[in-house]
Formats: C-alpha cells, structure tokens, sequence
C-alpha cells in the first residue's frame, strides 16, 4: 500500500512541472498548493502572482481566497488589479498560468460558470473571475484537477476559458498568440497536448493506476502518447514539505481550510 494519497500525488506532480526562473499567475486552491509547494523545494527563486495584484507573495500557509491578507503580507508589493491584469498578465510578462475548474473537456477548454443550462443551471459555480483572461495571455497553462466523469466531459455546460478550443490551429484562427495548456495534471495521470489535434494525451500514469480506472474517470475516449511514462512517486522531503504547508494551514484557518 502506497504511503501516499492520489491528491497528494497530483499536487507533487504538478509543482514538478513549474521551473525556478518562471513568473506564475496562481489560481486558489490545488493551484496555489502545487505553486507553493515548487516554492518550498525545487524552485525557491520562483514568482508567484496572484489576481489581486500581489507580486512575488510568499504565503506561509495557504490563502483561503486572493483577498486572504497573508498574500499582501507576504508579497514584495501590491499593486492594482487594472495594473496587474493590464501590464503584467496582457503585457506578457508572466510565463505560466496554473488554473482549476468545475469541467474540462478533451481540449482543455474549462468550465467555472454554470453546470447545467445557462439560464436554468444545476449549479452556478463561482464564474471566471480572471481565468479567462489568465488562459489567453499567459506563456502557457498547466491545469490541476481530479478526475471524474462530471467533470472530464465530452461537452462543457460553458466554456469559461479557452484551452485550444476546438483543437489543431483554433487558437491561432482566433488571434491568441500563447501556447494554451500545456500540461493537466489529475490525481490518476498526467496529459499533454497532441503537436497535430492539440487533443489532451496522456503522457505519463501515476503509480497503481490502470488505463481503465482512467477511461471509467473520463468522459470521452482517452487517447494515448506512442510512449507512456509511470510518474515517479513522491520523495519523503516532497511528502514532507507538502503536509507541513497543510498542517499550517489547517492550524491558521481552521474548518475553513
């Protein structure tokens, strides 16, 4: 038996993928865990944004929200949203996007509006906030989510934000000059954009995962690379680091954490 839980896994494997020298526009929740996590070990020189304009925030326990005190506190400054959204992210200052959803479908186009219809939803989620925006202007998007059939979906209720669209060369067709999601990353394996379709690929299977748990987990037919990895497990300083930050966390912000 594994020392180690599947979301425990996803986030490792998601902060692997971020570098010391990127700047990354941060989404709250399992974003925000993998970002900091990259922070605490293999990228200490990393930046890290959030959507309220704090620029190179060092949150010693996870914010609950971007209005959370503890990025301001923790940040070399704070500026404007308008400065934040206008100068850096459209400015193209920012190398990665690290974004979370409600749904996503096989092109990584993600949902945070509505599941159900739009004007009579099931659910109205908390809407796009700056996603949108965060998808078309960053350097590329790497995307965190565990997998389910709701919410790996043939067809999204909404399209929030643009992944590669309708596949191949629709971001290009649309204008949008970025490489879109890169990399998304799940609690049972790891998918990568086909060069040709752009369709997500799995490039890499987390340890005791089948390909059929992952075809039960998925709403459409999962497509494979020509060579698929087993993702390295986590290290004990991985594990280590990664359940400190909670525990603070926890400890801070209690049953809201």
């Amino acid at each position: 038996m594994s020392d180690y839980t599947p979301s425990e896994m996803m986030t490792i494997a998601a902060a692997r993928a971020l570098r010391n020298e990127d700047i990354c526009f941060v989404g709250i929740g399992a974003p925000s865990a993998a970002c900091n996590l990259a922070r605490l070990t293999h990228a200490p020189g990393i930046t890290l944004i959030y959507e309220s304009g704090t620029l190179a925030t060092k949150p010693r326990v996870l914010p609950l929200s971007i209005g959370d005190g503890e990025l301001c506190d923790t940040a070399l400054t704070t500026v404007s949203v308008p400065e934040m959204f206008r100068y850096w992210l459209q400015g193209g200052r920012i190398t990665v996007g690290f974004l979370g959803g409600a749904q996503i479908d096989r092109y990584a186009n993600l949902n945070t509006t509505v599941v159900g219809p739009y004007d009579k939803p099931k659910t109205r989620l908390p809407g796009g906030g700056g996603a949108p925006e965060i998808a078309i202007s960053c350097g590329e998007i790497f995307i965190i989510m565990k997998q389910a059939p709701r919410s790996f979906a043939a067809k999204l209720d909404f399209v929030t934000s643009l992944g590669h669209g309708e596949g191949g060369d629709h971001r290009q067709r649309l204008g949008v000059k970025t490489k879109g999601p890169t990399r998304l990353v799940t609690d049972l394996c790891i998918f990568e954009p086909d060069a040709e379709t752009k369709e997500m690929t799995i490039t890499s299977i987390h340890p005791g995962v089948t390909r059929d748990v992952i075809q039960e987990n998925t709403g459409w037919p999962v497509r494979y690379a020509a060579s698929v990895a087993e993702t390295t497990p986590p290290t004990a300083d991985e594990l280590a680091v990664l359940r400190e930050l909670h525990a603070r966390t926890a400890a801070e912000h209690g049953k809201a954490a």
